[in-house]
């Protein structure tokens, strides 16, 4: 077997010949060109006249047992009527500026979505910005030529991904369970423009939005798409309820410390007990629980708010709700604690998309999950210095591409 019809092989590349090969500063450089005589273009693909010849270029392939592998060749460029003066397109890779081959990049891309960027960079010998780039590239790849098509159920929210008040806000698709969208920020501005790449005859195609409750998001939802129906995540309504909760424990402490230090220690080391699930309470918890009612009733008020709103929104039947809801807001309007006075001023305020939850079932759960992905994924890569390169990750990571090393199978 000749050398070069054994390196064709060990390339694995369809449409390739191998014309010659050198080994230089310890690197193994194959000479190639694409099997087709005529140049094709690199924007439709279509075969058209020579305009120049480009100087060789190298492209970095996989590895040969730990050598360093370059596959180089001189770009000829095309004078195509449609994309004008552009590089001819190139078997081993898709993209004309890249200097890797498509099966470095594959490789690359498979490894990133299951260990940290570090590795990977030492692995392949790689700048670690360079990972990065090769990622957005991969995600180009495999993306979906639309992921904003059939829309109907979408979750919205936004993910810190430095210190500094840095962040992404995404959308998810809340049927398919994938990310479809992500830009940088969390203003109105930032979701605006997601709805303004949607289009109105997709927007008008959108039933329900699950978000928290951002003014900012809700202006811009009810402004691009008034006929779709708002749901406040459950997570969140709780979230500012167990905030009341917390506000009050504090503000006793601070109140019975000036009065009395002793009496003062009866709600010192309360925070957990108060704001767990009854039924995770350890034995210790509802022991001090038991007698909350003697000891501060102020403090056993808010805890009764607290436990009486969870049994509301655990049930199934949306008018019921609405009435035990418009109860519990006159309890907590009437309770005389600031805390749950507010919120029930902001509860009251948004009602209908609250019991929403009940009648649509969908949270942001989902969403939340995904987020926990991401921040993994964070971690992992020990922090993003741009956002491009977060959104990167999120859409390889986080929108079911599924990867497979490249690998080669030789002929017989």
């Amino acid at each position: 077997m000749r050398m070069t019809t054994l390196l064709k092989k060990l390339l694995g590349i369809q449409h390739l010949l191998v014309t010659g090969f050198a080994l230089e500063e310890g690197a193994l450089v194959i000479e190639v060109r694409p099997s087709w005589r005529a140049p094709r273009c690199s924007g439709c693909k279509r075969r058209r006249g020579r305009y120049d010849t480009l100087p060789p270029r190298r492209w970095r392939h996989l590895d040969f047992g730990g050598v360093r592998v370059y596959v180089r060749y001189g770009l000829r460029r095309v004078s195509c009527r449609v994309c004008g003066v552009v590089a001819e397109a190139v078997p081993w890779c898709d993209c004309t500026t890249a200097r890797f081959t498509t099966p470095f990049e594959e490789a690359v891309g498979f490894l990133v979505q299951r260990c940290d960027h570090t590795s990977v960079q030492e692995m392949f010998r790689v700048a670690w910005v360079t990972v990065g780039q090769i990622v957005e590239r991969v995600m180009q790849r495999h993306r979906p030529d639309d992921p904003l098509d059939g829309l109907m159920a979408i979750g919205i929210d936004e993910l810190s991904y430095r210190k500094g008040h840095q962040y992404v806000t995404t959308v998810t698709d809340q049927l398919s369970g994938r990310i479809v969208w992500a830009a940088e920020g969390k203003n109105a501005a930032t979701l605006t423009s997601f709805f303004t790449e949607l289009g109105a005859a997709r927007c008008a195609a959108i039933a329900v939005v699950t978000m928290d409750m951002s003014e900012a998001y809700i202006t811009v939802v009810t402004q691009q798409v008034p006929q779709a129906q708002i749901v406040f995540d459950r997570f969140h309504v709780q979230q500012l309820v167990n905030a009341a909760l917390d506000e009050t424990r504090r503000e006793e402490w601070r109140r019975l410390r000036t009065v009395d230090e002793q009496h003062a220690k009866t709600v010192k080391g309360l925070r957990w007990a108060l704001l767990k699930n009854p039924w995770n309470l350890t034995p210790t918890q509802s022991q001090r629980l038991s007698t909350l009612q003697q000891d501060n009733s102020r403090l056993y008020r808010a805890y009764l708010l607290k436990e009486t709103f969870a049994g509301i929104l655990d049930r199934h039947q949306p008018n019921v709700v609405t009435d035990r809801l418009n109860a519990w807001l006159s309890w907590a309007s009437r309770s005389r604690l600031p805390g749950f006075v507010k919120v029930a001023r902001t509860i009251r305020g948004h009602l209908s998309d609250i019991v929403a939850y009940i009648r649509w079932g969908v949270t942001n759960g989902i969403v939340e999950g995904l987020h926990n992905k991401v921040r993994v994924i964070t971690r992992r890569a020990y922090g993003f210095h741009s956002a491009s390169a977060l959104i990167g990750m999120i859409m390889l990571c986080c929108t079911n591409i599924r990867l497979r090393p490249p690998q080669v199978r030789l002929a017989q």
